[in-house]
């Protein structure tokens, strides 16, 4: 892994992970259409723990973007199950969690079967991800064209919250799908509204994704230059993202995203046929 490398990766990672778009399956093809793929190097590398390295920058902007709403919720997820006080944040806390457990069984599950299917079938993996990019944005377009934004992040239910959660699983288990896209469209089919959408889908990735860093840590490259650029610049750019997300949804809607998949997706078959 050469540091250029490490530096577009973070930049893709930043980028992506956030925004509704898929950040697997710009991990998977932008490495492959720069030919990158073709070194085995750069493929122990990538596919060891740089993968979940870029990951943990992410999370990182994410814990940091939301920390005031984290000790929040913490605290009075700890109030309600130890003194029993209730508060709208401790309520939250306990739909995260709860959210969390069947998403990361089902994800788990699905990765297996998803690995069985694929294998080493490269094109059989670049067909599946443009189909995903194709399908989630037509559905993601549909959905949030459609939907009202009746419900706000204070008045998410249990049922919604978990519902919202299982959803995570097939973003983990098939490139192309997006944790965040998937999480904000069934949001959004819930009628929350795409402020309230994001910032729940935000906060229901972090337990997720941090329990796939824990998982994978101990294959850190810590004296690694490239390691450290990439986890630092998918962090610095995912603050920006975010920010400018959160920012954009409060006027703006999933339409530029949805319809950025759609031509993706339709690249990346034509890639297929000519590369």
């Amino acid at each position: 892994m050469t540091i250029l490398q490490a530096l577009i990766l973070g930049i893709i990672q930043g980028l992506t992970e956030l925004l509704p778009i898929s950040s697997s399956a710009h991990l998977n093809v932008i490495p492959w259409i720069l030919g990158w793929t073709e070194n085995e190097a750069f493929l122990i590398d990538f596919k060891g723990a740089f993968d979940v390295a870029l990951h943990f920058g992410t999370l990182v902007a994410i814990v940091l973007f939301f920390y005031k709403d984290w000790i929040k919720l913490i605290k009075a997820g700890y109030k309600k199950a130890i003194k029993k006080e209730e508060s709208f944040d401790g309520k939250m806390f306990w739909y995260l969690v709860i959210a969390t457990i069947p998403a990361a069984i089902l994800a788990l599950i699905l990765n297996v079967v998803s690995d069985e299917i694929i294998g080493e079938n490269f094109k059989l993996e670049m067909s599946l991800i443009a189909i995903a990019l194709i399908l989630m944005g037509i559905i993601l377009y549909i959905v949030d064209k459609n939907a009202k934004n009746k419900i706000k992040y204070e008045d998410i239910t249990l049922k919604q919250a978990i519902v919202i959660g299982v959803s995570q699983a097939l973003a983990a288990a098939f490139p192309g799908v997006s944790r965040s896209g998937i999480t904000m469209t069934v949001a959004r089919g819930y009628e929350i509204d795409r402020e309230s959408a994001a910032k729940f889908s935000f906060l229901l990735s972090t337990p997720i994704v941090a329990a796939a860093v824990l998982a994978d840590i101990g294959k850190f490259s810590l004296t690694s230059l490239p390691f450290w650029i990439g986890v630092l610049t998918s962090f610095i750019v995912g603050i920006i993202v975010i920010k400018f997300l959160m920012n954009y949804l409060k006027k703006g809607s999933f339409k530029i995203f949805a319809l950025y998949r759609i031509v993706l997706g339709i690249l990346i078959f034509a890639c297929i046929c000519f590369k």
